[in-house]
């Protein structure tokens, strides 16, 4: 697709006076009015459970982070780790120190008995309690991850404080509700640096991610001309093993790559799980070993005839396998061709007890159902992620006897800037709303926290190894959903529903210690001030691919759309969450905009009204329509005629309460003709506008009637613009006060101004200086 044309100077727009909620003289208040009761901290993933109490617990330059005395070399890591992270988020370094507690300081200890509510046995050693009152705050552990995990929450609670040095007197109790809360990452077909995995290993532990899957080698899907000898290909760690010289590409990592790795992994809570992807995949083998290769060694698959292949495979695994601190490799058997099963499954079936006897587990793709039908002969001590249903979706696997971690590819890849498996990042709004750790789709979907579904794990995948973009740009596409998935791992539930809410705090928390290297581009969401449809929950009648979906219209952010199938008669519709009033849609068309199109509203997302009309809509950009104002739930914009041969595709789709202003009587000190009157700025037509006369002190005032309170005016210039001008109210439309001002604006377009909520009868926009040697003129 094409980006948006450029409009000519003429843009769409309307002076729009946003309504406040009606406000009443409140009640006299009691003489002892008991002090509210705290709601839980916003930290993510959200808490399990809150139990409020009154008051705050303020941290404090002479504050401590005690431990018990003898405790275990963890936990004195852990307040070591605690206080320096304090100082790199607030300023303040508490000093560790052994015994009893005092105001201000904050009390860690493990305890494995202590009572964690309803948490799983097998997830205990993560839960935790964080209890702040009489003074002072105190984290028990059910292990030290859950200790961990606590301390976590008491960081983010206090980022969250507007002192940025408090946090609410109450206690949490909170657990995983998953053993599994993954990422994968693929570095085998594209280089990650140690300073972006180590970035990540601490911004997992802050999200109270629990597992990094590292795919340590790996090549691009199709060789140039079928010559599998120019293919790129690596394998990523470097042995200073004779034997193995030259297996690495020059871009690796050393065993003191390595170690760092695991080092910071442990200290944030995180395992990693290595992963040496056999016997598909496997081109940076046959590279260093031809003769183990399919096809005379052009191909990426290993020739699982030759008894040396094997050997050769052990032969890695036992190299590495003391690198790995944790207790899981992944050997991969993914995507081998299935007509040499009979050679695959005996393959698995010895690497598999193999590994095992280097004293690991043993994780795999899940691929049975494609090679051999099921998973009947295949060894059974191995977790599966469940990536594809038809190669062996869940339901298979379980009923096979195998564990399941989820990592569905239509939900969870990610294939950068690809034209498949969601190349601009997942959609954090639909995995936060309609995602869990049990969603598989396609019918394979399992009962939430069956016992043989451990968790999940989406993915990155370089598939384009050609393409030229950083890990940085990566980042940014993992950025999108990172939080949600988190949320979502944790507790499906504990999150809420409140997408706009949850985003703030993730905008409030930020990335976490040690994350300075990545870029954080979470902003608290604000949209434009006044759409009541930004960050709704959004369906449309098609998608054109998964990267452009529904919920781009609604997320605020100008540069990302929702773009339909090339067919005529397609729909995007929103739900505002309960009966809305409003009067005026703004549609932002991407180069195949809507020719005609209708506004529909409907009480229940069934049966539906034409409230508004567009007919012979010649070009993309900007279309405001302005109505009845209408009162409903459900708005949707109805395709009937597509504007070029693609579909429909928006940039936004806005809706706003009633315009206060609109055809409201309204006067100008001048105007530069007759065909330009002061009437043309409130009429709801974004094609008409005011004009002044060519000098500055020119100005345009509107009656709203009686007084009226609001808080917000948007003025859509033409491009005779103003560079300063007031806003300023009056009850009798002769004595003026100044509410908002406007200085040095340098272009034409819309200028939302947001302000104190006011309540005036009169407005008036006072001009001071213009922009242009024109006068001033308004859309």
């Amino acid at each position: 697709m094409k980006p948006s044309t450029t409009l000519g100077r003429a843009l769409a727009a309307a002076l729009l006076l946003a309504p406040l909620a009606t406000v009443l003289s409140p009640a006299p208040t009691p003489a002892a009015a008991a002090e509210p009761v705290n709601a839980a901290p916003g930290v993510v993933p959200a808490l399990q459970q809150w139990t409020g109490g009154t008051g705050r617990i303020t941290l404090t330059a002479t504050s401590r982070i005690v431990i018990p005395a003898g405790a275990s070399a963890p936990v004195q890591l852990l307040a070591a780790q605690l206080s320096s992270e304090t100082a790199e988020l607030t300023g303040l370094r508490p000093s560790v120190a052994t015994g009893a507690p005092a105001v201000g300081d904050i009390a860690l200890q493990v305890d494995p008995a202590a009572d964690f509510g309803p948490a799983k046995t097998e997830l205990r050693p993560e839960a935790y309690r964080l209890s702040a009152a009489a003074g002072s705050v105190s984290i028990v552990g059910g292990g030290d991850k859950g200790l961990y995990y606590g301390t976590r929450t008491l960081l983010q609670a206090v980022l969250g404080s507007a002192d940025r040095a408090s946090l609410p007197v109450g206690t949490a109790v909170d657990y995983p509700n998953y053993a599994v809360r993954g990422f994968m990452l693929d570095v085998g077909r594209r280089y990650y640096t140690p300073e972006f995995i180590n970035s990540y290993l601490h911004w997992m532990g802050w999200l109270k991610l629990n597992t990094l899957q590292l795919h340590l080698n790996d090549n691009e899907i199709s060789p140039p001309n079928g010559d599998w000898s120019q293919a790129i290909s690596a394998f990523r760690l470097k042995s200073t093993n004779p034997a193995f010289a030259g297996l690495a590409d020059a871009q690796g990592y050393t065993r003191q790559d390595w170690d760092g790795f695991e080092s910071t992994a442990a200290a944030n809570a995180v395992t990693l799980v290595p992963e040496i992807d056999a016997p598909a995949h496997s081109r940076a083998f046959i590279k260093f070993r031809p003769s183990l290769g399919l096809n005379g060694g052009n191909s990426d698959h290993l020739d699982l005839g030759k008894p040396a292949t094997t050997d050769f495979m052990k032969s890695v695994y036992a190299e590495f396998a003391p690198w790995f601190r944790g207790p899981t490799v992944h050997i991969g058997i993914d995507e081998y061709p299935r007509e040499l099963t009979a050679q695959y499954k005996a393959y698995v079936n010895t690497i598999a007890p193999y590994v095992r006897s280097l004293g690991k587990k043993v994780n795999a793709w899940g691929s049975f159902t494609v090679m051999g039908g099921s998973g009947a002969g295949y060894d059974k001590g191995m977790a599966v992620n469940s990536w594809n249903n038809s190669w062996y979706g869940p339901k298979a696997a379980i009923a096979d006897g195998y564990q399941v971690i989820n990592s569905n590819d239509g939900l969870l890849y990610v294939v950068p800037f690809a034209d498949y498996y969601h190349p601009q990042g997942l959609d954090g709004q639909s995995i936060f709303s309609s995602w869990a750790p049990h969603v598989f789709g396609g019918g394979q979907d399992l009962a939430p926290q069956d016992p043989n579904l451990l968790g999940a794990m989406p993915a990155v995948w370089n598939d384009k190894v050609r393409l030229n973009y950083t890990e940085l740009q990566t980042h940014t596409l993992i950025e999108k959903s990172f939080a949600a998935l988190a949320q979502k791992m944790w507790s499906p539930t504990a999150g809420g529903s409140d997408y706009t809410a949850f985003l703030t705090k993730v905008a409030t928390v930020g990335q976490g210690p040690g994350t300075g290297y990545l870029p954080d581009t979470v902003t608290k969401p604000t949209g434009t001030p006044g759409d009541l449809a930004f960050q709704r929950p959004v369906t449309a009648s098609s998608t054109e691919t998964t990267a452009f979906p529904a919920s781009y219209a609604v997320d605020g952010n100008a540069t990302t759309r929702w773009a339909s199938q090339y067919s005529d008669n397609q729909w995007i519709q929103v739900d505002l969450g309960t009966p809305t009033p409003y009067s005026t849609v703004r549609l932002t068309w991407e180069a195949a905009y809507g020719k005609d199109y209708d506004l529909q509203t409907s009480p229940d997302g069934t049966t539906w009204t034409t409230i508004a009309q567009r007919r012979g809509r010649t070009t993309p950009g900007t279309d405001t329509l302005t109505f009845t104002p209408t009162t409903a739930r459900h708005l949707r914009l109805q395709g009937i005629t597509r504007g070029t041969t693609y579909g429909y595709s928006l940039y936004s789709f806005e809706v706003f309460a009633p315009d206060l202003a609109f055809q409201r009587p309204v006067t100008a000190s001048s105007t530069e003709t007759a065909a330009f009157p002061a009437s043309y700025a409130v009429d709801g037509n974004a094609t008409t506008r005011w004009a002044s006369q060519y000098t500055n002190d020119q100005w345009i005032q509107v009656d709203l009637g009686t007084p009226t309170p609001y808080s917000t005016v948007r003025l859509t210039w033409e491009a005779a613009y103003g560079k300063d001008y007031d806003l300023q109210t009056s009850t009798d439309g002769t004595t003026w006060t100044t509410i908002a001002q406007r200085r040095g604006r340098t272009t034409a377009g819309t200028d939302t101004l947001t302000f104190t909520p006011t309540t005036a009868r009169h407005l008036r926009l006072q001009g001071i200086t213009r922009g242009t040697t024109y006068g001033y003129s308004l859309y």
